[in-house]
Order: structure tokens, then sequence, then C-alpha cells
């Protein structure tokens, strides 16, 4: 059973997270189940479709298509996480693809099934709302870090940034479940592939991280905050 009934079972800052447990039951009995292998395009960019998908387990990742045609890595979500909620609320077309970085359950929300729980229950409308303001502030923050901050810092707060929203505690760190590549990093970041090649070096060097199939585990995340100039900041 991959579908957790306690808010603590969900990442505190995904929309299942933050819901009361009456209302998370409403959202997780709409629609039907389904799951997705590794690769699999969950929601693809310009589509006219407008369900949207609610993760159960898994991760996935969101790219768009930029002007000289390549695919670039806006985001990441995990269980507990909606995806494709923009097309639902502006009516526009998809703006990004999604992908399952491995293998993934989720809840198909039909349109118009969830625009009658968010008006019979506001509470879902409201999280709903805080979840993309917040997406949009992280967009935001990482525009910001760009200007104000060295390669090497920007990874580290986008590295404790995924710790916080999707890591798990083990004996050897924190463990963020989806692997991201070199270059999906760079995108993030704003960096050259090959910076972050020499980055991830260090910090492996340094003793704080470690990279492996589909993971990567930091080893030391009090020190890796305090290189982010995250240290005086609420974990």
């Amino acid at each position: 059973m991959d579908v957790p009934i306690g808010s603590g079972e969900w990442p505190a800052r995904s929309l299942l997270g933050l819901l009361s447990p009456p209302a998370r039951q409403d959202l997780l009995a709409l629609g039907t189940r389904a799951r997705f292998e590794t690769d699999a395009v969950l929601l693809r960019e310009g589509m006219n479709d407008q369900h949207v998908l609610l993760l159960l387990s898994g991760f996935a990742k969101v790219t768009a298509t930029v002007e000289n045609g390549e695919s670039s890595l806006l985001a990441v979500r995990a269980a507990g996480d909606t995806v494709g909620e923009m097309a639902l609320l502006t009516g526009s077309p998809r703006s990004a693809t999604v992908t399952a970085c491995g293998p993934l359950t989720a809840r198909v929300l039909p349109s118009r099934a969830l625009r009658e729980l968010l008006m019979r229950r506001p509470e879902v409308s409201m999280s709903l709302t805080a979840l993309v303001a917040d997406r949009l502030r992280w967009a935001n923050q990482r525009r910001l870090d760009f200007h104000g901050y060295p390669a090497k810092v920007r990874l580290a707060r986008l590295l404790v940034e995924l710790a916080a929203s999707y890591g798990s505690s083990g004996p050897g760190g924190v463990v963020i479940g989806c692997r991201l590549t070199q270059p999906e990093l760079a995108t993030l970041v704003g960096a050259a592939e090959t910076t972050i090649h020499k980055v991830l070096r260090e910090l492996r060097d340094e003793g704080l991280l470690e990279t492996g199939y589909r993971s990567t585990a930091i080893r030391d995340l009090p020190r890796l905050r305090r290189l982010a100039d995250l240290a005086n900041e609420q974990p």
C-alpha cells in the first residue's frame, strides 16, 4: 500500500501534507488510480487536456521546451504533489511536460470533479492556491540566486531545498530519491554543465554528497546548509 493516510507521512509542503484528514480523504477519493513506468510521459506540453494528476508515490520531472528546441528542467514533483493544475486553473494548453523519474502511481483527477471539490471544500482550494504561490516563490528565488551567489552555493541551496521537500533520513544521511542528471542540475541553478561537474566533484571530495543510481545522499546537511548560506534560517 503506497498511499499514507496521516499528514505526517506526506511531504509537509505537498498538497496532501497541507490538508486536514477529511479534506485529504475527499481528494484521494476522486478519479482513478494509474501506474506509470520509468520515463513514461504523464502530461505533454501543448496538449489541451485539463485533468490533474495527484502523485501517490515516486518522483516526476517537469520540463519545458526552450527557444533552441532543447528541453529545460523546471522542477521536481513527488508523492503528495499535484501536476497539471495550471491548465485546469487557466484553461490554457499544457505549459510543460511531466515525465516519471521511476515507477510511480497517481490518481487521475477529472477536471470537472476536481472543480466541484474545490467549490465544496474551500480548504482544498486555498491549499492548492498556496501551493501554486509557493512554486512561484521558488522559481523567483532561483532567479535571485543566479545573480547573488556563485554556482557552488546555488547548487548547495538547491540540494538543501530538495532535501527539505523530498528527502528521507537514513544511516548515511538524507537521501533525495530522485537522481537528477548534471544537465538538469545545471538548468535548475543556471550554470554550465562543466561547472556543475566540477562542483559535484568538490562536494563529494569534501564529504558532503554522494551520488548513486537514481539517488543523491547528503552526508552532512548542517555543513551543506552553511555552505548554502542558510545556516541561520529555519530548516
